[in-house]
């Protein structure tokens, strides 16, 4: 598998969280999740365990950053894994390694709560001397990868562009009178043949009144002339994902209701788009698309919010939506720009561009026009 990080960016990144732990007061950090350990470690196996140190901290001096994994990954993590961590394959049970590996030393002992299970927690306390104190800590890593640096960007470029140009194919074949299932599967088949690893979710292709679920999936129902499509697509590419969607128009006779609702949400959309920079919430950014479709009656149409950061997973940190926090997008988050509405029993519309934040703007990722097109 590709995408692992360089030792460089993982050094980097692993010196963050461990300056981090210790303005929080944190000896160690138990990281056990599959992404934050690839994102840490560059380490692309399913299964390991990382031991974070804080920087500075007394117990650094008796545990140091380790990586604990199992004999079928024993030569890719030899490959992967920077020499800054210490690499220990295991036999038994990770989690009573990893305790193990800990020895005389005492602390404060990180974990994240939203990872670890309940009877893992229970496991650890058992396990655990009394010098030990478990506090749960969960978002530290995942607050650090809402920040792409360059590299990062650079790939979910590139995943952008392959999928892009997979649709594009699956256009210029023809998508009328062919099943929405056909369609999904051929444009995957596409991001495959052109490197994608897997797409980054299952595509969507709804057409016509079908176009009015959100998250529609794709039927064994044959796309009709004169109505609209939505295509929502993603590839993952070396580790990172990419997202957009794309309505379209099956011919010159869809309705004059369905061009209304088409622009109004791409007006929505571009006017998201341009208050898009570091510093506002993503509360703030919601409020500017809501407004536009609110403000044309639609506004019970449009239910879900306005976007969602993107990178190693396809929703990821930070969230734009009415409910979003106070936390300002910063730049370097990558973001979906995706406002639509949603008529029942009607038809459906989906505009996303996916854009990287800068301080007084953004990157706009996604190539493909906006322009309502026709397609065969």
């Amino acid at each position: 598998m590709t995408g692992a990080a360089s030792a460089e960016a993982s050094l980097e990144r692993v010196e963050r969280v461990a300056a981090e732990l210790r303005e929080r007061e944190l000896d160690v950090l138990l990281v056990a999740t599959v992404v934050n350990l690839r994102y840490l470690t560059g380490f692309t196996g399913s299964s390991g365990l990382a031991l974070i140190a804080a920087e500075g901290a007394e117990s650094a001096r008796t545990v140091r950053h380790r990586f604990l994994t199992d004999f079928r990954y024993e030569t890719q993590s030899a490959e992967q894994v920077p020499a800054s961590f210490e690499r220990e394959i295991v036999a038994g049970n990770l989690l009573e390694a990893a305790v193990a590996s800990l020895g005389a030393a005492s602390g404060r002992l990180g974990f994240d709560e939203t990872s670890v299970t309940v009877s893992e927690h229970a496991r650890l306390r058992e396990l655990l001397s009394a010098r030990w104190e478990l506090v749960p800590c969960g978002g530290i890593v995942e607050r650090l990868r809402a920040v792409k640096d360059a590299g990062e960007i650079a790939r979910i470029r590139a995943a952008t562009e392959l999928s892009e140009q997979a649709l594009t194919s699956v256009l210029e074949a023809g998508i009328v009178d062919r099943t929405e299932r056909d369609v999904a599967i051929e444009l995957e088949l596409g991001m495959r043949r052109l490197g994608a690893m897997a797409p980054s979710f299952p595509s969507i292709v709804a057409a016509g009144a079908h176009g009015a679920l959100p998250h529609a999936e794709p039927r064994e129902q044959e796309i009709p002339p004169d109505v609209l499509v939505t295509i929502d697509w993603g590839a993952l590419h070396e580790g990172y994902c990419s997202d957009c969607t794309r309505t379209y128009a099956t011919g010159a006779g869809i309705s004059t209701q369905a061009r209304e609702v088409y622009e109004l949400v791409r007006s929505a959309q571009e006017q998201g788009l341009a208050a898009v920079k570091s510093g506002p919430t993503g509360r703030e950014l919601d409020a500017v698309a809501r407004a536009v479709i609110e403000g044309a009656g639609h506004g019970e149409h449009f239910g879900h919010g306005l976007g969602h950061g993107v990178g190693m997973e396809i929703h990821e940190g930070p969230r734009l939506s009415r409910t979003a926090g106070e936390e300002p997008l910063r730049a370097g988050n990558v973001v979906t720009i995706e406002p639509g509405a949603y008529l029942p029993g009607r038809l459906g519309v989906r505009i996303e561009d996916l854009v990287v934040v800068t301080n007084d703007g953004c990157e706009v990722l996604t190539n493909l026009s906006k322009a309502l097109t026709v397609v065969s």
